[in-house]
């Protein structure tokens, strides 16, 4: 029996969102869910396999694989054998969440298929856990704009404040032609930095992230001056730097590089996303890449079980 018919005869579905993370200079702090989605079904297989049904990418295989390990580890559960399927619209390795849906799409099925009775905050933990940063994983489960706080010590996600986002915001999101993983990224950031770059990225992060809690979007304008990881990343994506300034010209309240990535983002009002988004992704084709151009509200529902089959 194909794994594909697996998937229809005992499964369940979860919805996830893509995520944009740092937002500047909130580095491994704050993440924002975005209304893109991949959806992740997992069914039973025979103990000791994990395999993707026909069509999945390969690579996800590590990541299904330490998903379940911190859930059993979490839960006390045995590991069970799974299929695996992912569908949906957030790119591979652009900076927009993509593991994360993974990983949270995992974690959410199996607390199903167990019954484990996990919370959204456990969930968000674990997620996490796995991917060693909260800023994807906190929206991915949760929704709306998030701000972790890790524990001094051990770094660990500790708590989270979510805050919702307004649906006339827009974020223009333009994805070059271009994969980076997010330890290759990693390894382009100093490991010092001079204490002034420090108080402004500081500053510039409380600033973005009060506006959000307000609610006074129209404060994000030039809100965003980020001196931990954009001098570094920015000039590996040919374009990225000039696609961010091109849609603040064209009437983009702020702007930044979504997580690591290679995607841009640029926040816009309504009247304005269209012309920052073809702004945005003429930059990139000068620059000689192909790119997509997505214009989205934020998701604040977070992830959400959307189909059980005899489960």
């Amino acid at each position: 029996m194909s794994a594909a018919t697996l998937l229809s005869d005992r499964s369940v579905t979860v919805r996830v969102p893509g995520s944009t993370s740092n937002l500047g200079s909130g580095f491994d702090t704050l993440g924002l869910a975005l209304q893109i989605h991949n959806e992740v079904t997992l069914a039973p297989a025979p103990r000791g396999m994990v395999e993707p049904a026909s069509g999945t990418d390969q690579r996800g295989i590590f990541s299904v694989i330490a998903a379940q390990e911190a859930f059993c580890e979490s839960t006390g559960r045995e590991p069970i054998g799974l299929f695996f399927e992912v569908k949906g619209g957030v790119p591979l390795a652009r900076g927009l969440g993509s593991s994360s849906t993974l990983i949270a799409g995992v974690l959410a099925g199996l607390n199903e298929l167990h019954g484990a009775g996990l919370s959204k905050m456990d969930l968000v933990r674990l997620c996490a856990r796995v991917e060693g940063h909260p800023d994807n994983a906190m929206p991915a489960v949760l929704g709306g704009f998030c701000v972790a706080r890790r524990d001094p010590a051990t770094n660990a996600l500790a708590d989270v404040i979510r805050v919702e986002v307004r649906p006339e915001l827009k974020f223009v999101v333009v994805a070059p032609d271009l994969e980076l993983s997010t330890k290759q990224s990693r390894g382009l950031l100093p490991e010092k930095i001079a204490h002034l770059d420090a108080s402004k990225s500081a500053n510039s992060a409380a600033f973005l992230t009060a506006a959000f809690a307000t609610g006074d979007y129209a404060k994000l304008r030039g809100a965003v001056g980020d001196f931990l990881h954009e001098p570094y990343r920015l000039p590996k994506i040919p374009g990225a730097a000039a696609a961010i300034a091109a849609g603040v010209k064209a009437g983009a309240l702020t702007g930044w590089l979504s997580g690591s990535g290679s995607s841009v983002l640029c926040v816009a009002e309504a009247a304005t996303a269209a012309g920052v988004g073809a702004a945005m992704a003429a930059e990139f084709s000068a620059a000689g890449a192909t790119s997509r151009t997505f214009i989205v509200s934020a998701d604040n529902a977070g992830l959400a079980v959307t189909e059980r089959r005899n489960c």
